[in-house]
């Protein structure tokens, strides 16, 4: 039930293609990691929500995935141009101002464990390899010496890589086109030298008087790497070029990728890209504007949990979108995604203590190729949703076929339908002015006033535990839920 072609929208070609395996039976996927300096936002882990939909996609349709998510934690401007601080250094240096750790090394260590911590959070795959960035400074220096002769010259500031030496430079921001070349050439800083505005840095020089704390020795003198140098040279050592798929948030579009594309074509002496489909998934939307690192409190998972969000429903919340639409962050919109997550799970409730059956059914077989037929058209888990609820909703039909059947759907939608519970959805809100223990106490306090018919009691008891954030079901099983505000 999972032969439909696999179709994916390759950023590239700006088209839907049919996924070709460079290598039969095998998928090779890298995915562009977090820039380890601050913890991640919501919007931040979407990329990473998509990118685990599609490596548990390339599983069910039967590949042999191996997929890299790379941290960086070195090389990163804080303008995705050629000026500016890199922000590891940057965060280092205003945690001294603050009198606060200072080590970059930790800094970063601390941050990649902060992301980790969100990744297992939101149930993502752990990948083949998490490449770190500075474990691979000297295959750096090897590529950027195997292209310089040709591609790139030296300004007293760094390594710069000529865009005019590669075919076709910044199609996949479409920066060919005039409005494109516009869009481009205005995110890009003009450093004193450069042959063209899109020219961008291989490796990075310190500046004369300054000490970093990461630098390395180079043929181009003392300094880092350039942030699109880390990509290249990690995709190319880990999976091979060309390998099938890279993806990231669609703002690395623009400058980042494109400055990779360029990299891997002098290295490969070609026009090949490097992978052959690059995937985008689209903003997280923000309206109220706390998404922003700069905002202070910005949304962080941490944030969703403290406000009692389990994270599966932000999980659920990004699949109930496609990844290439925008996605409109709200509370009520997060509330509504959880809510939906607790039916399906009440749904799943009665088939957690079945064995799994994997014969075929006249009603399942068809909702299992809707499935199929969804998550192969370029990922499409709204619809893929759908199939997995009405394969819940289904009467008469063995426990066992239907739990064989959820758990398949399950393993792409990553919910984690047999492994939580409805009561570990009710998460404690950090504001919450009760204890678990004080909301059990007055609900039994409530039943004797129940059992002796003072109901005036009773009632007393139900308002005051409302007034407090907590909604008692009379009937319900589980008792009382958390008032989300």
């Amino acid at each position: 039930m999972n032969d439909a072609p696999l179709q994916l929208f390759n950023s590239l070609t700006r088209s839907l293609e049919t996924f070709v395996p460079v290598h039969p039976g095998e998928a090779r996927v890298y995915t562009c990691g977090p820039t380890v300096y601050n913890y991640p936002h919501i919007g931040n882990m979407r990329a990473y929500v998509f990118a685990d939909i599609l490596g548990r996609t390339l599983s069910w349709k039967g590949y042999k995935l191996t997929h890299i998510i790379n941290i960086t934690d070195v090389g990163h401007l804080t303008d995705d141009a050629d000026e500016g601080e890199d922000k590891l250094e940057k965060m280092a240096a205003e945690q001294a101002s603050q009198g606060k750790q200072a080590d970059i090394w930790q800094i970063a260590k601390h941050y990649t464990h902060a992301y980790w911590d969100d990744v297992k959070a939101l149930n993502i795959r752990q990948p083949a390899t998490w490449s770190v960035a500075t474990d691979y400074v000297e295959d750096m220096i090897q590529f950027a010496k195997s292209i310089a002769d040709k591609h790139c010259y030296e300004l007293d500031s760094g390594l710069y890589f000529d865009t005019s030496t590669v075919a076709n430079y910044g199609r996949l921001a479409r920066a060919a086109t005039e409005d494109g070349a516009k869009e481009l050439q205005g995110r890009i800083d003009t450093v004193e030298g450069k042959r063209h505005a899109a020219d961008f840095a291989i490796w990075r020089k310190t500046p004369p008087g300054e000490i970093r704390q990461m630098e390395w020795d180079s043929p181009w003198g003392k300094g880092a790497p350039g942030w699109h140098l880390e990509c290249s040279v990690m995709g190319e050592k880990l999976l091979g070029f060309p390998f099938d798929i890279h993806t990231g948030g669609i703002d690395h579009r623009e400058i980042h990728h494109p400055n990779e594309i360029a990299q891997n074509q002098a290295f490969c002496h070609s026009d090949a890209s490097g992978a052959n489909i690059w995937m985008h998934n689209n903003f997280l939307v923000d309206r109220s504007g706390k998404m922003s690192k700069s905002a202070g409190e910005f949304l962080r998972l941490q944030l969703l949990i403290d406000k009692g969000y389990h994270p599966y429903a932000y999980r659920m919340m990004c699949l109930q979108a496609h990844y290439r639409s925008e996605l409109e962050f709200s509370w009520d919109g997060l509330g509504a995604a959880l809510t939906r997550l607790k039916r399906i799970i009440m749904a799943a409730d009665g088939l957690k203590d079945v064995a799994a059956n994997a014969a075929s059914h006249p009603k399942l077989d068809p909702l299992l190729e809707k499935f199929d037929a969804a998550i192969s058209d370029d990922l499409n888990t709204p619809i893929a949703l759908t199939a997995l609820e009405e394969v819940l909703a289904a009467k008469k039909i063995d426990a066992g076929q239907k739990r064989a059947v959820v758990e398949r759907m399950d393993a792409v939608l990553g919910l984690g339908i047999f492994d939580v519970t409805r009561e570990d959805l009710r998460l404690r809100p950090k504001a919450a002015q009760l204890s678990e223990n004080e909301i059990d106490n007055a609900l039994t306090r409530r039943k004797q006033a129940r059992a002796d018919k003072d109901f005036a009691t009773s009632d007393a008891i139900r308002d005051d535990l409302a007034a407090r954030g907590v909604d008692v079901m009379d009937g319900d099983p589980l008792g009382w839920e958390w008032k989300l505000g």
